[in-house]
């Protein structure tokens, strides 16, 4: 699929499917989300008549196989508006302990996605829910696409820094990058340097404030999206 990504991607607050991106890695869609400056995600209108304070962003990661022969893993990318826990609900407590292989809270406002219904940990299907820490707080909205790029690389940061910790979740991520795509390392310092140069990546200390990256050159909306597959309006139903 080729074209221009759309400016605004908007997103509804409640009972409404999470909006998806996927593509062919972990590494392409990051370096993707990288390029795309002009693009950023937002609550809808009607969201931010219901919500009076910042919205923040729940994600999740997932990464799936057609089926379990299948050599290669794709990833998608989850998103919905965090939403919060009704704590006279039984068992409210399971979406807020930081377990990173339970859908959050707004996920279940609606119908679960197909993919993400094999489980956060089978043959063909694993994902990991993105905990708010200290070092990587829910993002703010809006949000540029270039700001979550370096979010879920901080997230994936703080993973490996926790892959010695048996006693959290936290280290799934890293453990699911490695074993899904054992040749799609992290970035050659050379080539990640001019890739913090390209997207400001003074910006990695802010993703959580919901501040605008800056347009370089002739990029943004002008980049086509092959390697990525992205919501279409109508599957918001």
């Amino acid at each position: 699929m080729q074209g221009a990504m759309p400016n605004i991607i908007s997103l509804p607050y409640g009972r409404c499917p999470p909006l998806h991106l996927q593509a062919s890695s972990w590494r392409h869609l990051l370096r993707l989300l990288a390029r795309l400056s002009g693009t950023r995600i937002e609550p809808t209108v009607e969201a931010m008549s219901l919500v009076k304070t910042q919205m923040k962003l729940r994600t999740v990661v997932q990464f799936i196989k057609p089926h379990a022969s299948a050599r290669d893993w794709r990833t998608v990318l989850w998103f919905t508006l965090d939403h919060p826990v009704p704590s006279a609900m039984p068992s409210s407590h399971k979406y807020s302990n930081g377990d990173v292989s339970t859908l959050p809270w707004s996920y279940t406002l609606s119908t679960v996605p197909t993919l993400l219904r094999d489980g956060a940990d089978s043959p063909v299907s694993k994902w990991y829910t993105v905990p708010s820490t200290e070092a990587t707080p829910y993002p703010a909205l809006p949000i540029a696409f270039p700001n979550l790029a370096l979010y879920l690389q901080a997230a994936l940061d703080e993973s490996r820094r926790a892959a010695g910790d048996s006693s959290g979740g936290t280290r799934k991520l890293a453990k699911m990058v490695e074993q899904c795509y054992p040749h799609d390392v992290r970035l050659s310092a050379p080539e990640e340097a001019a890739d913090r140069r390209s997207v400001g990546g003074r910006l990695l200390a802010r993703f959580g404030k919901g501040a605008k990256a800056k347009k370089q050159g002739r990029g943004g909306n002008e980049e086509t999206y092959e390697l990525v597959t992205p919501f279409m309006p109508d599957e918001w139903g």
